[in-house]
């Protein structure tokens, strides 16, 4: 019998997100996948976001039942056991036999015939009794929260001493999830369109220029209708909104560019000047924004090479990335406890370059997709105290204003924001966990 696509697919890419450093969602909708069929498709990125949320709960299992330490194990070998274990513990509708026999062969097919006898006896061993993982609610302590939802325990801990472990919680449950997808859609009959090919759309649970889907397949669609709609979380669209209208806007990470795409629609007679450090990834964002008033520049946000006098700029600085986890749980078992605070000299870097270049009057937003102290508050604060040139203003201000033009729909106001910032928190709110903060020059 041979190996059904969905697996090779799924072995192949959890292998390079191993030796690469790679991010699964990129490489899942990269086009060596596009022949995949769509239930090909959907079966590889469940098995392969599977395997990421899941890893440590996975690893756990696999290695009660092994005579070798997991360490020992080649990639190749630990890569087709997840890939079972994963479908024996979370997939019901996969036969046994089947996830067994893929996952033996794809160890053959990597050219790891050693190691089949150990791969097959291992597997039946799981197979027996096809463990469950723990109930997240039930988690009491954050030891038994971090194993129960397959967390870093530092990473819990940080959690549970900012936000109490009950948000703690709701955070670890959101992440285990599919999240919702969010999609921005530049004109209404578009969404009647995208209704006609069997998929269903509901209104967003933030943002009422936001749609999300229901139901049916999208991934097929979208290559079609490039520049039209866009996949977006419903928390990165409400940042560019809270930056307001602009004459001159300046976005300085903006790739892949869906801050700038909404910065530019919202405000088609500004001129918007998005820079990018990396010319691949600014070569994608001229592809995925299509507004004829962006400019794409090559450049590094802390020497830009521009000369200011911006009313309005958008600093989403490059960050741990730690309220993405549901759509990139490959980020948790990468990041070391001295990450974010490493970070921090580059965000603090950025900053203070993108501040040179607002006008007076202007305005700026500072943004992470973090959750972490070190990368939001401390290094606005660590700037502010060095430049009595801005001001920090209380988001809460700009929300009432969103909601009283009927954009922002979500009503509890106190529970996006702390202090004068906004937070969005994963499980608290529908969308990832994002940190902003608006600063006015005088």
């Amino acid at each position: 019998m041979p190996i059904s696509p969905a697996r090779i697919a799924a072995f192949e890419i959890l292998l390079r997100v191993h030796r690469e450093d790679a991010f699964a969602s990129e490489l899942l909708h990269s086009s060596r996948y596009q022949a995949l069929s769509s239930p090909d498709h959907r079966l590889a990125t469940e098995m392969v976001m599977g395997v990421l949320r899941w890893g440590s709960a996975l690893d756990e299992e696999i290695a009660n039942r092994s005579s070798l330490r997991l360490s020992k194990l080649d990639p190749e070998v630990l890569t087709a056991l997840r890939l079972a274990a994963h479908q024996l513990m979370f997939l019901d509708r996969i036969p046994a036999r089947a996830a067994i026999h893929e996952s033996v062969e794809l160890v053959k097919r990597a050219r790891k015939s050693s190691a089949v006898p150990f791969a097959n006896a291992l597997l039946r061993k799981l197979a027996s009794c096809q463990p469950r993982v723990a109930a997240i609610d039930e988690s009491k302590t954050v030891s038994d929260l971090a194993r129960s939802s397959a967390h870093p325990q530092w990473l819990v801990e940080r959690w549970v001493q900012e936000f109490g472990i009950d948000t703690a919680r709701q955070i670890c449950s959101y992440d285990q999830r599919v999240p919702e997808t969010s999609l921005v859609i530049r004109h209404n009959t578009l969404a009647e369109e995208l209704r006609s090919h069997g998929i269903e759309l509901a209104p967003g649970r933030l943002l009422a220029s936001s749609y999300r889907v229901v139901r049916g397949d999208l991934a097929k669609l979208l290559s079609g209708l490039r520049g039209q709609i866009a996949i977006q979380d419903e928390g990165s669209q409400l940042i560019a909104l809270l930056l307001g209208a602009g004459s001159h806007m300046l976005d300085c990470c903006a790739a892949p560019g869906g801050k700038t795409r909404v910065l530019a629609e919202r405000n088609p007679a500004a001129r918007v000047i998005a820079a990018e450090l990396h010319p691949h990834r600014a070569r994608l964002l001229r592809m995925l924004v299509t507004s004829p008033n962006v400019r794409v520049i090559v450049a590094d946000a802390r020497t830009l090479p521009i000369t200011g006098g911006f009313d309005r700029v958008l600093v989403d600085v490059p960050c741990s990335g730690t309220g993405t986890l549901a759509r990139n749980p490959e980020i948790k078992w990468r990041l070391k406890l001295e990450d974010p605070g490493d970070l921090q000299t580059k965000q603090i870097e950025i900053l203070r370059s993108a501040m040179a270049q607002v006008a007076p009057a202007g305005r700026l937003a500072y943004s992470t997709c973090s959750l972490e102290k070190e990368e939001n508050e401390k290094v606005v604060e660590e700037v502010l105290s060095a430049d009595k040139s801005f001001r920090l203003l209380d988001c809460r201000e700009r929300l009432e204003e969103l909601t009283t033009e009927g954009e922002l729909v979500w009503r509890d106001l106190d529970s996006l924001t702390r202090g004068p910032y906004l937070r969005t928190v994963p499980g608290v709110h529908p969308c990832d966990g994002f940190f902003v903060a608006i600063l006015e020059r005088a």
